[in-house]
């Protein structure tokens, strides 16, 4: 089954939804990440959404820090035990076992990797390569372009791996083939943005005036600009994104939610 085969139809002109990315879960509620207790951000998160009035969710990666299965069912058990009700979709990170993250998918966290909405689409992208960093396939980027000249709708598009240099550590890291993807979506003319995470830190860069935005992770941050890896707690964060599409025209609205802020 191709990528973008099952679609999620919402039929709305306006949306508010949350990036939230880079959890880095162990295989129990106790693991602890450079020192910080990464269930229990998530939980404070989900907490904090869940008062947002969200029509979905989308988690930008790295779900696990010890790839155990285990960790995957926590990701599940904290999200059903949140006050949060909407649909959670994902992506996956260099961290992440994509058949792991099918595997829990159901219910409220949905497999779809493409949004329907009236207006906008978003698409989210599997950046996962054999390596931590990311790339996209030949063949994804092949089903990426076919999307963008679907229709005729504004599309904004999410993966985990930046796809240009932050001037940081996890530059190392970063998807390989970036500037590939990112010629791809500008020359579309239909691309209103592209979300990632990854890096830990929020960032906002332009490439051939298309805006690309990094939502920092709700476990530990990675101090910005720095060639060597430096954690930074400043507590669980993620981001608010509010979209309208009134008049054929597409807006957004956003900002970093920062819960120790």
């Amino acid at each position: 089954m191709a990528w973008f085969d099952e679609p999620y139809l919402i039929d709305k002109s306006s949306l508010r939804i949350a990036h939230i990315t880079d959890c880095h879960l162990f295989s129990n509620k106790v693991g602890e990440y450079f020192g910080v207790n990464t269930a229990n951000y998530f939980e404070q998160a989900l907490a904090h959404m869940a008062k947002q009035s969200l029509d979905f969710v989308i988690f930008g990666g790295d779900l696990t820090q010890d790839h155990s299965p285990e960790s995957y069912f926590l990701f599940s058990e904290l999200i059903n035990q949140s006050d949060l009700t909407c649909p959670v979709f994902w992506v996956p990170g260099n961290h992440d076992d994509i058949a792991q993250l099918n595997r829990m998918s159901g219910g409220q966290i949905n497999r779809a990797k493409h949004i329907v909405a009236n207006g906008v689409e978003l698409l989210l992208i599997n950046s996962k390569g054999p390596t931590p960093a990311g790339w996209v396939t030949g063949t994804h980027l092949n089903e990426i372009t076919e999307r963008l000249f679907a229709s005729a709708s504004s599309k904004i598009m999410f993966c985990h791996h930046n796809p240009l240099p932050i001037d940081g550590y996890l530059d190392k890291h970063m998807l390989e083939n970036g500037p590939q993807l990112l010629n791809i979506l500008v020359n579309s003319e239909n691309v209103f943005g592209l979300f990632h995470g990854h890096v830990h830190n929020e960032y906002m860069q332009t490439f051939r005036s298309l805006p690309i935005y990094a939502t920092p992770a709700s476990s530990v941050q990675f101090k910005k600009h720095s060639p060597e890896w430096i954690q930074q707690d400043h507590g669980p964060a993620y981001r608010l994104i509010c979209i309208s599409t009134k008049k054929e025209n597409i807006s957004t609205d956003m900002e970093v939610v920062w819960l120790n802020g």
